[in-house]
């Protein structure tokens, strides 16, 4: 068959990771590389590679005229480019969030029924064979369930600029929550009744309507809780800045991340999906209160890289668009993760609890 042409646009580091993954896959054909500083220099460079290299997204889809688009800028461009690449006649490959608004999502899936293009949305924990796991043994305790997590980043350098570009678009917990409020969702199977959130505003680098330090909670219909929290900056703490731990009536299920969750690798991405182990406590007990079993070590140590799991992510798409798969519950669930982190971030801003 004829390889997939296929444009990216932008080349930081998602962008990167993704053309690395297009570039060793012969079902695509990378046409293009646009970005508006030198990242897709960069990436040509690394690849040893000499595609084709725009700064105008409107004049790369027009001249390479791509089956398909990737999709890993800022999120305040999400729905932009989103809309135009579905207009062109392409399938799309996206970075979470599908798009900065609940208006703009709707509009892209709306549009993407429309034309019958594949529509992809970059949630990387859903193709990671140890998170998998992970949300199968949680459900294994009973409910309600009690999960706890967060990702806290002290970014300095590249990493800062970046964050405090994302923060004009959207708050930590928005950005970087959508992934785990997908996984409570996936545990839990149930709907959100309210969530309540707070958050602090630690830097004058940001403008005064954002914050970089968020906590959200979550209360499902099943009785199960959640929180999450996310900040990102240099005075970010280190201290348990990577907590997966969920808990119900038959025992707990935590990630046991030594070596990813060290200080020092807050701000690596590849700390961020790692798991090394997993472990399964059991609360079983006997007549003097002794627990029958001993806690269980699931060893996850041979877990794909962050590169591996961004090839396993186009490996999907390639799927959906060769398979026709139908994705109306990919996006479903993308636009519901959103909804709550939205909520979620309503909830910081107003200090009210929103309910569902």
């Amino acid at each position: 068959m004829k390889p997939i042409s296929i444009l990216i646009v932008g080349c930081g580091n998602m962008g990167a990771t993704h053309a690395a993954a297009y570039h060793q896959m012969p079902e695509f054909e990378i046409c293009g590389l646009v970005a508006r500083g030198d990242s897709k220099r960069r990436v040509n460079s690394d690849l040893n590679a000499t595609y084709p290299l725009f700064d105008d997204f409107d004049q790369a889809i027009a001249q390479t005229k791509p089956d398909a688009v990737c999709i890993s800028t800022y999120p305040d461009t999400h729905e932009e480019f989103a809309l135009k690449a579905l207009g062109a006649g392409c399938h799309i490959f996206i970075e979470k969030p599908l798009a900065d608004t609940i208006a703009g999502c709707e509009r892209i899936i709306s549009k993407a029924k429309e034309t019958g293009k594949k529509v992809v949305v970059g949630y990387i924990l859903r193709h990671h064979p140890s998170w998998i796991r992970f949300i199968e043994e949680a459900q294994k305790m009973g409910k309600p369930l009690v999960m706890r997590m967060n990702l806290n980043q002290q970014s300095q350098g590249y990493m800062w600029d970046v964050h405090r570009n994302l923060m004009k678009s959207l708050s930590p917990i928005v950005d970087c929550g959508v992934h785990y409020i997908d996984v409570m969702c996936q545990m839990t199977k149930s709907k959100p009744v309210w969530v309540s959130a707070i958050g602090a505003r630690l830097t004058e680098d940001i403008s005064t309507d954002n914050y970089n330090y968020g906590q959200l909670q979550i209360r499902f219909e099943d009785g199960s809780v959640g929180w999450y929290e996310a900040g990102w900056g240099p005075m970010v703490s280190e201290t348990a800045f990577f907590v997966k731990d969920v808990f119900g009536p038959r025992g707990a299920v935590s990630i046991v991340a030594k070596d990813a969750g060290a200080s020092g690798k807050s701000d690596h991405v590849d700390s961020h999906t790692k798991t090394e182990s997993i472990r399964v406590h059991h609360a079983a007990i006997d007549d003097k209160n002794h627990f029958l079993k001993e806690d269980e070590w699931i060893d996850m140590t041979d877990e794909p890289d962050h590169q591996e799991l961004c090839n396993r992510e186009q490996k999907y798409f390639l799927k959906a668009i060769q398979e026709n798969l139908d994705l109306t519950d990919h996006l479903d669930d993308a636009l519901n993760s959103l909804k709550i982190a939205f909520a979620c971030d309503e909830s910081v801003k107003t200090g009210e609890v929103v309910r569902f």
